[in-house]
């Protein structure tokens, strides 16, 4: 079911919009499968703007507010636009305990975002963790799929200008 119309939207390009287009043309009759449309149009896209939500919506024949609350209550989903790299950084006890204060800073005094928030450029997200898995490397970060133990914030430059 091709919509005739595709919302305006600068993160969304017509390629995106056909991809999308092929996701609810898929998933549209398939009951339950609100959930899998949105992983797969949020990685088309990278997030999942507004206007996309609606036209999911209307592609999935639902509420847009039943789309909304989907993609609001599961955290693998973001409503705002995520940086090329993700930074994960651990506050966990150990953690904590051993100084990712003090690397959350360096990362904001440097790149100027704190936890939760994305550089206008999109280079890095910020994210607060709870747990890594791997306390007994504390301080932890996850750079993208790269684990970096016993962080010393003086390192924390030279580790994240790898990552452009």
């Amino acid at each position: 079911m091709v919509m005739d119309h595709h919302p305006e939207h600068p993160d969304v390009t017509a390629e995106m919009w056909t991809r999308i287009d092929t996701i609810l043309d898929e998933h549209s009759s398939v009951p339950g499968s609100l959930i899998t449309a949105l992983r797969l149009c949020q990685d088309t896209v990278g997030y999942l703007p507004p206007p996309l939500l609606d036209y999911i919506a209307e592609g999935m024949n639902l509420a847009s507010s039943q789309v909304f609350g989907v993609a609001t209550f599961y955290s693998l989903f973001s409503l705002k636009p995520k940086g090329r790299n993700i930074i994960k950084a651990c506050t966990g006890t150990a953690c904590y305990v051993k100084g990712i204060k003090e690397i959350l800073n360096h990362i904001r005094n440097s790149y100027s975002i704190s936890e939760g928030e994305t550089m206008p450029d999109r280079r890095f997200t910020l994210e607060g963790v709870r747990c890594l898995g791997a306390c007994g490397l504390a301080p932890v970060m996850v750079v993208n799929e790269d684990i970096h133990g016993n962080v010393d914030p003086k390192q924390v430059k030279g580790i994240l200008e790898d990552y452009q």
